[in-house]
């Protein structure tokens, strides 16, 4: 019975505990109410009104798809190279793919320095060192990547133009350094076979001279079926050897001695050299076993052309140089042409999805938003304050009031 009588006294405690808390927010309610409402509101004037409006515009693009990995490896290479490298540092992970390269570029220092000069930011933000420029553009700005592979470069200023027009050179600027950089391993094989080619036509052109002066000058020389078949049998295969050497270099540019390529590539240039040796040396003797023997270990390319006249070995030695130089301007030609293939399939380019517009609303302040928070918490200050000035108030009364 006694145990009934102390819970109904529990409940009733608690129903007169909620019924005060309402009396006191009742009685202290204009205060609550000022509290909550006038600083949202004050908030609400003073961001639609007074405070400093940002703009934010967007431009995106698309990373292109990787076509065996080609053209991040060649941007890599390309990238130290150039001696760019200092400035990508950390930026781009190894296996990165063409989306990180995008963004590497978009936040690298050399971006952000060219445009600052483009704009003059230093002025317009007031910088006095490079920077501090810096910092405020990287804080303006916003890169991001979607797993649709869409890359958005956001740009926030307090002018929408400005805002949209940064946002547009970052990818303007993102498609010429991609140009400069050479970012494909096609761009810097073809650059590399077109000295190549250019210099085999070269030769080829004088190699066709000196035949051309010797015959004016020794009229008429004819060669044996049998010799003659020799010198283009072996100046067909020195060429051979010629061009496997020159696509060898090529695949050095941006690949390593363990690429399998590279190895592959070696192993046809020792082959072609041994054929060539089985040519050159007397008595079918094998070639040596190691392709960079000495000089003298080795013997000049010659034909059995021992009872021929002086004049015609000189015309022969002259002949196989053109069929030589035939040989490696023929092949140099092909694999400049598939260089160009290459360059052409593997070369990434910037596709721009969306071009920035300047922004007709601002983004920041967010009136209601920034408001409707003030008031939230100026509510609960309200509260609060209102029952530390009800605590004060039933503090001072039970000081006056006479003790019992």
């Amino acid at each position: 019975m006694m145990a009934d009588v102390q819970q109904d006294r529990r409940y009733d405690d608690d129903e007169v505990n909620i019924v005060d808390y309402w009396r006191v927010l009742t009685k202290r309610g204009t205060l609550v109410l000022t509290l909550a409402i006038l600083p949202a509101l004050l908030t609400g004037i003073y961001c639609y009104f007074f405070a400093t409006k940002i703009y934010e515009s967007t431009a995106s693009v698309l990373a292109p798809k990787e076509t065996g990995g080609g053209a991040t490896a060649g941007l890599a290479a390309a990238l130290a190279a150039s001696g760019a490298g200092q400035f990508f540092t950390g930026l781009l992970p190894s296996g990165a793919t063409s989306r990180d390269t995008f963004v590497a570029i978009l936040k690298s220092r050399t971006m952000t320095e060219e445009l600052i000069t483009r704009f003059k930011l230093r002025e317009y933000y007031d910088a006095e060192y490079i920077e501090e420029a810096i910092k405020k553009l990287r804080d303006a700005t916003d890169v991001s990547v979607s797993r649709e592979g869409v890359v958005a470069v956001k740009v926030e200023d307090k002018d929408p133009k400005l805002a949209a027009d940064i946002a547009n050179a970052y990818v303007s600027t993102l498609d010429r350094m991609f140009a400069k950089l050479g970012t494909s391993e096609g761009s810097r094989q073809r650059a590399f076979l077109a000295d190549r080619l250019e210099k085999s036509e070269k030769a080829l052109r004088q190699a066709e001279d000196a035949v051309r002066r010797f015959a004016e000058a020794n009229r008429a020389v004819g060669l044996q079926e049998q010799a003659k078949g020799m010198i283009e049998a072996g100046a067909r295969l020195k060429g051979e050897v010629i061009a496997a050497e020159v696509a060898l270099e090529s695949l050095r540019t941006y690949s390593t001695e363990t690429n399998p390529q590279v190895v592959q590539q070696k192993a046809r240039v020792d082959e072609l050299k041994r054929q060539l040796a089985r040519m050159q040396y007397s008595g079918g003797e094998e070639l040596p076993s190691d392709p960079n023997a000495p000089a003298q270990a080795r013997q000049e390319y010659h034909l059995p052309v021992s009872k021929m006249p002086a004049v015609g070995v000189q015309y022969a030695r002259l002949m196989r140089e053109v069929k030589i130089q035939e040989t490696v301007f023929t092949l140099l030609t092909q694999q400049y042409e598939q260089a160009k293939i290459a360059e052409a399939r593997d070369m990434p380019t910037v596709q721009v999805l969306d071009k920035a517009v300047p922004a007709e609303r601002n983004s920041k302040p967010k009136t209601v938003l920034t408001s409707a928070i003030v008031g939230v918490l100026s509510l609960l200050f309200a509260v609060f304050l209102a029952f530390f000035l009800e605590y004060l108030e039933r503090a001072r009364a039970l000081r006056s009031s006479p003790a019992s």
